[in-house]
């Protein structure tokens, strides 16, 4: 895969930047957050903004040899949804949204909720490596599996 262009990571960058500030609030703390861990479990991930449309700003996506994951707010959550995600073990049960597809998987976080970080990396690692090996996204034997109910940490 060709590598982005040095002033489009900036630009994409600035987006972001942008709309962390825009949100203000909780989410953009959360979402900041997440960002940081991605950036600290791959330090070669490119920073893109996609799908930007008169009805929509656009979404912050995260890639390294194609899409890693995307970062999304919405009133209640802030979602991290990851493009093959169900081809992923997540021994830590992270996953709690868009479980029945074949393909992404998603993990929603709520006001007050912090994901683990050791966990978290360790899954954008592991994307990371699938897209760099050139796999195909195949569900997992747990792809179907229900989200458990997971209980809100201060980490």
């Amino acid at each position: 895969m060709a590598k982005a262009h040095p002033n489009k990571d900036r630009a994409a960058s600035a987006r972001i930047d942008d709309r962390l500030a825009e949100l203000g609030d909780w989410r953009a703390e959360t979402l900041r957050r997440m960002r940081k861990l991605i950036q600290q479990a791959d330090p070669k991930i490119v920073e893109e903004w996609k799908w930007a449309k008169a009805t929509s700003p656009g979404v912050p996506v995260w890639s390294h040899d194609g899409i890693v994951c995307t970062g999304e707010s919405y009133k209640s959550v802030v979602k991290v949804t990851f493009a093959k995600g169900a081809s992923l073990q997540d021994p830590a049960g992270l996953f709690n949204s868009s479980l029945d597809g074949n393909v992404r998987r998603a993990i929603d976080i709520a006001e007050g909720e912090k994901v683990d970080a050791t966990s978290f990396k360790a899954l954008i690692r592991a994307a990371v490596a699938l897209n760099t090996a050139g796999a195909t996204a195949k569900p997992t034997p747990t792809a179907k599996r229900k989200a458990a109910p997971r209980k809100a940490t201060m980490k």
